[in-house]
């Protein structure tokens, strides 16, 4: 029996093959860079998917194997098949967990299971980034110090157009004053659901350890603790009833 968790890492992988600044940072793409830093914990055993492959590497059996699907995209959100974002729903309300990195704030998975629009505020130009640990016993933020800094990031901006956060883990301040909610999780049925901000595909954030910790952390929180699927039976007593003096009538 395998008891390893089985992690899906999917990623757009469009930029990487466009724009030679983000290929020459992650050269086998930003799925591979995570999946690489994963796959050093024993206890996990990892898989990659990307949108360009056949029902975006998530056909077949992939999803009902996948215990925690990290999911990072940007320019082609419209692209994910709608067929698709309903079995990562299915699947997450079942019990599997699901990161959301960066740009997957607009993911159509991420809109779906938070019903809200997503949207914020941002500025591709020369901040850095301050990340303070607002719940440090939480298991996500294990290893993690009051804060941490990302030397150069694209800013994310309030109002963030997501529910009310079940945890807020994570507050970032940038150089031109902003703050922004960059950790936070929700649940979602039986899943549980993390959205972690950093990962700006023109910078190595993937590579720095603080943010590699807390992904690999996360992990860890967002595995099945239950896998209930969806059904809606008709019911029978446990205890004898009452005769129902309006049966014949239904």
């Amino acid at each position: 029996m395998n008891t390893k968790i089985q992690v899906t890492v999917w990623n757009e992988f469009r930029h990487e093959k466009s724009n030679p600044k983000v290929a020459s940072i992650y050269p086998e793409g930003m799925h591979t860079t995570i999946a690489n830093f994963l796959g050093k914990e024993t206890d996990y055993e990892l898989r990659t998917a990307t949108l360009d492959e056949p029902e975006h590497g998530l056909g077949g059996e992939v999803l009902s194997h996948t215990d925690v699907l990290i999911w990072w995209g940007h320019m082609a959100h419209g692209e994910v098949s709608d067929a698709i974002v309903e079995k990562v729903k299915t699947r997450v309300l079942e019990g599997m967990g699901l990161i959301v990195l960066h740009s997957g704030h607009y993911a159509k998975i991420f809109k779906a299971l938070l019903g809200t629009t997503c949207s914020l505020k941002w500025r591709e130009s020369t901040d850095k980034e301050r990340l303070w640990n607002t719940m440090p016993s939480h298991p996500i933020l294990q290893g993690i110090g009051d804060y941490f800094e990302i030397p150069q990031e694209e800013m994310y901006g309030e109002p963030f157009g997501i529910p009310q956060p079940d945890e807020q883990l994570l507050i970032s301040w940038f150089t031109g004053g902003e703050v922004f909610r960059s950790g936070a999780t929700w649940t979602r049925g039986h899943g549980k659901i993390f959205y972690f901000r950093p990962g700006h595909e023109t910078y190595p954030t993937y590579h720095q350890a603080e943010v590699q910790k807390i992904i690999t952390n996360a992990v860890r929180w967002a595995r099945p603790s239950v896998c209930i699927p969806d059904n809606c039976p008709n019911s029978p007593a446990l205890e004898a009833l009452p005769e129902d003096p309006e049966a014949h009538n239904r």
